[in-house]
């Protein structure tokens, strides 16, 4: 029997005190595990890597780079002095703004709190205040507005222009789609405001699945969301969280809906569920999901239509993070592999080369193409003319993001992170520790009201 095994160390936090304890990640028999013990509370064994490609050959290193401006000294230490601190090794890629804690759907599974006690909405002059700090800090980033869900906020429209008016290049929103499904004219607002692109909430394509992970049956909003804000010209990448026994056989359904859609929709990025609020006990290895067993899926659940072989570590997070492949969508719905460099597997490159590949792709990939001209001089004349007239419009990104919560949270991830979440001060705060909670539902950095 062929036996691996190789023991890396790092640093994470106790998933009941959130106190910083030490760490290993302990890779055996193709499974990587976070393993660390609280002198407190005990020990604690979690995977996050599972399957193929294999945990040995994915790797993408960096040198790190601290982010242009930074908020915080290093005082007690990563994750406790985020702002960020100059320990951190990344620059912002995307900044999330929620212009919102309030939500219409009470899902089971979410970052945010909803169905909880919220804090009132920002106000346009706060909000204004945010921007314009993120966006000192930051730079031209790629702007999330998110929450909660941003589009109960009757002036979302004028958050977006005020975002282009702070020189933000690219704007996207993270909704659940409802109303711009059910609203007419919606989405035409949203696109004249600038808002680029959309973070659809899409779990699958049955009622079913919807209903377990929130709630009740929303297929037939999704898909009118989709036609809506297509319509409208702006970019749609489906956003679905991946939970075992529930949709994670429903993940090249998701694909194939994603290609009929093609071009307005113009990606699909996968978040395996992570766990987050209260939790007495830890979940078990059964209730996870990992990005190898992912991308195994797409494969076998496409048909071959894309392999697990195609997928790349990220250039910008830590290689553990994510991974990304794109591919052209061809006349007969089939996808071809876009080939890309395997540059990065073994030398290490700038962090901030990486995050700012990463901002100039999702600029151009994840907002709607550019409409033809319909000249008729421009019309294909051959099948190379065919071919690359296409890549203009029907590219599909297909990746994986898999966030951490206080089981898998990893310090040196941490530290690499390139989505930071501004807090109602305005200062960044990596995804991941931003949404942190321990067992008891408490948290670093959120601000959770009592019920």
């Amino acid at each position: 029997m062929d036996i691996s095994f190789n023991i890396q160390e790092t640093e994470s936090l106790c998933p009941v005190c959130l106190k910083k304890i030490p760490a290993r990640r302990v890779v055996e028999n193709g499974e990587a595990r976070i393993i660390k013990k609280c002198p407190e509370h005990g020990s604690f064994s979690t995977p996050f890597w599972r399957g193929e490609p294999a945990f040995e050959g994915w790797s993408r290193p960096k040198i790190p780079s601290t982010p242009p401006v930074t908020g915080e000294d290093v005082r007690k230490g990563c994750p406790f002095d985020c702002g960020l601190c100059p320990d951190h090794n990344q620059h912002t890629c995307t900044a999330l703004v929620e212009i919102t804690w309030r939500c219409d759907l009470a899902c089971k599974v979410c970052f945010a709190s909803a169905g909880k006690p919220v804090a009132p909405d920002p106000s346009l002059d706060e909000l204004d205040k945010i921007l314009r700090r993120v966006r000192a800090q930051a730079g031209p980033c790629n702007l999330q507005l998110s929450g909660g869900e941003p589009s109960v906020r009757d002036d979302l429209p004028q958050i977006a222009a005020m975002a282009v008016k702070h020189g933000f290049p690219f704007i996207q929103v993270n909704t659940n789609g409802l109303r711009v499904a059910r609203e007419h004219g919606l989405a035409d607002k949203w696109a004249e405001a600038g808002v680029n692109s959309v973070f659809l909430q899409f779990d699958g394509t049955s009622d079913d699945i919807f209903r377990t992970i929130r709630g009740r049956a929303l297929l037939e909003d999704k898909i009118m969301a989709i036609e809506n804000l297509t319509a409208a010209g702006i970019g749609v990448v489906l956003v679905p969280t991946v939970v075992p026994d529930v949709n994670d056989d429903n993940i090249g359904e998701i694909l194939k809906l994603a290609i009929s859609y093609s071009p307005g929709v113009r990606g699909v990025h996968f978040q395996p569920v992570s766990y987050f609020g209260r939790y007495p006990q830890a979940p078990t290895d059964e209730m996870r999901i990992t990005l190898p067993e992912i991308m195994t899926a797409l494969e076998e659940q496409s048909g071959g239509a894309v392999h697990k072989t195609d997928f790349m570590p990220p250039g910008c997070e830590h290689s553990l993070c994510s991974f990304h492949a794109n591919y052209l969508v061809m006349e007969d719905g089939s996808l071809k592999k876009l080939s890309a460099k395997k540059e990065g597997c073994c030398t290490p490159r700038p962090a901030s080369e990486g995050a700012d590949k990463s901002k100039a792709f999702v600029r151009r990939q994840w907002a709607a193409p550019e409409k033809s001209c319909g000249c008729k001089e421009t019309e294909p004349v051959d099948d190379l003319d065919r071919f690359l007239n296409r890549a203009k419009t029907h590219i599909l990104a297909v990746s994986g993001m898999a966030f951490q919560d206080a089981w898998t949270l990893d310090l040196e991830r941490l530290k690499g992170c390139c989505i930071h979440v501004a807090s109602p001060e305005g200062d960044l705060i990596p995804f991941c520790a931003y949404n942190l909670t321990a067992m008891d539902g408490s948290t670093l950095y959120r601000r959770v009201l009592d019920d």
